[in-house]
């Protein structure tokens, strides 16, 4: 099974580079599933119940977020009926949404699920990954050998060593959060794919796909500042995982695929 991943869907660029780097891809890459972080596809933090929708016409089988997952009310009232949705698995058992899910593909399955770190991250707070893990890969190995983890998670030593206790466990894990693209894509010994961080899907030239200036203007005065989207250098980034039928991957493949400059954003439509 061949799987694309796509990196963290920043704003209206990301939702840009999205669909056009999709669709590019696809004419040069085969692949039999796509999994897409979006947990800041909507404004930069968060995701819509609008723009999970158009993600998903658009080829985003599987819809992954992370902290943001309930920043957006109109989709946190309809998220239990959004079968290709995932909110981190170790919320507490009152969060709405699933934190994992079985998909068809062909004639096999795929377990898609998420966890959420616990260092660093101020809005919202999960459970220990690290007890969660086991049990959630342990049920999902009883439907399928096909098992991608997004594991959101701020701090790069705590992503690391959840990567050991998973390895030969699932298919791979995924760090999501962070935005920018680690050189570390490797393939564990057990048969485990990992990389620290898939990056971000959005504009390039950028602070984590927002714009410079506002982030700059958000360190010198304290005052939070996420209003105001970056355009320029926009990019589809992630990993493309090749798994074999017993669920081991055979390689893991950070991508970055530039897509054409957005010249009047006004006027585009993501």
């Amino acid at each position: 099974m061949r799987i694309l991943y796509v990196a963290e869907i920043v704003g209206k660029a990301g939702i840009y580079a999205f669909k056009k780097g999709l669709a590019e891809l696809k004419k040069k890459q085969s692949f039999d599933f796509v999994i897409a972080c979006a947990d800041g596809a909507t404004g930069g933090n968060g995701l819509g119940h609008g723009h999970a929708i158009y993600l998903h016409k658009l080829g985003a089988q599987a819809l992954t977020t992370g902290e943001c997952c309930f920043y957006k009310k109109d989709l946190v009232e309809c998220i239990e009926k959004i079968p290709y949705l995932l909110r981190p698995a170790n919320l507490n058992a009152e969060a709405p949404g699933a934190g994992s899910r079985i998909f068809k593909v062909g004639d096999s399955k795929i377990g898609v699920a998420v966890l959420l770190g616990q260092s660093g991250l101020l809005r919202l707070h999960g459970n220990n990954p690290f007890t969660a893990l086991p049990v959630l890969l342990e049920r999902l190995r009883h439907e399928t050998p096909y098992i991608s983890v997004d594991f959101h998670a701020e701090a790069t030593a705590e992503k690391r060593t959840l990567f050991t206790l998973a390895n030969g466990r699932c298919s791979a894990v995924i760090g999501s959060h962070t935005r920018v693209q680690t050189a570390d894509a490797d393939l564990l010994d057990r048969g485990t794919a990992v990389i620290t961080d898939a990056g971000r899907t959005g504009s390039n030239e950028s602070v984590g796909g927002v714009d410079i200036s506002s982030r700059i203007q958000e360190y010198l005065t304290g005052i939070p500042n996420w209003t105001k989207e970056a355009w320029s250098k926009p990019e589809l980034q992630g990993v493309f995982l090749d798994i074999d039928k017993d669920g081991k991957t055979r390689s893991i493949e950070s991508i970055r695929y530039q897509v054409p400059d957005i010249v009047n954003p006004e006027r585009q439509k993501a």
